[in-house]
């Protein structure tokens, strides 16, 4: 059983503040993008398409993947516009595989227990996703800041990445996506995640998978004190 990852590395780290890209930040020594590509190189997955925002290849090519010596890195391929259409250019490039982790590369911390998971659900589901269980109590407002609906906080979960899924089938959902492009933009559909991919294209929906508090996305300033707090935790 083949599998490969798709690490979103395209960011422009506008939220962050920062003169570059955030996942090329520094945490403890290192570009922030290199813990998770490390995850994925000690694993069982077999190949890994990195995507970079357009004029990074050379970039990416010698200070990530030489630098470190990353092995799995099979191909490094210029993004979209929009995250899915960085997406698409990553399933495309991924070949023959039966199985595809799509996963953020501002998400330094995910464990192998979390990809062991994940995959064990697409295999019996065709879609799996790591999440975890909303801790606050969630609000939904009216539109004008006063609250409308309280929904049950134990039916709320936060998504994350990586997302799972038989290769076809979601390659076909994003081809279709790409070419229903224009009238979904044009009635205001927003793409969030790839489980919306699957479940608009191919009524697959997919298996929440309870992953851990520790997979954070870096977003924020804030985030990466959080982050550096918890390379000390675990000694990386």
């Amino acid at each position: 059983m083949q599998s490969m990852a798709i690490v979103l590395a395209g960011g422009s780290g506008r939220r962050m503040g920062l003169s570059k890209p955030k996942q090329y930040e520094e945490l403890n020594g290192k570009p922030l993008v290199c813990y998770c590509l490390q995850t994925f190189e000690d694993s069982f997955i077999n190949g890994v398409i990195l995507v970079c925002r357009p004029g990074d290849e050379e970039y990416c090519k010698n200070e990530i993947v030489e630098k470190y010596s990353y092995k799995k890195i099979v191909k490094i391929v210029p993004g979209g516009k929009e995250r899915f259409d960085s997406v698409y250019e990553g399933l495309k490039a991924a070949g023959k595989c039966d199985y595809v982790f799509i996963h953020d590369g501002a998400r330094p911390f995910v464990s192998q227990h979390v990809l062991e998971r994940c995959l064990h659900y697409a295999a019996k589901y065709k879609a799996a996703a790591a999440a975890v269980r909303a801790k606050d109590t969630i609000k939904i407002e009216d539109g004008d800041g006063f609250i409308d609906q309280s929904p049950d906080r134990e039916m709320i979960w936060q998504m994350q990445t990586p997302q799972v899924f038989d290769y076809r089938m979601i390659l076909s959902c994003y081809e279709k996506l790409k070419k229903d492009e224009k009238r979904l933009e044009e009635a205001g559909v927003r793409i969030t995640d790839d489980t919306m991919v699957a479940k608009m294209f191919a009524g697959v929906d997919a298996k929440l998978v309870e992953s851990e508090y520790e997979n954070i996305k870096i977003t924020t300033p804030g985030d990466m004190y959080i982050a550096e707090a918890l390379i000390r935790m675990q000694g990386k």
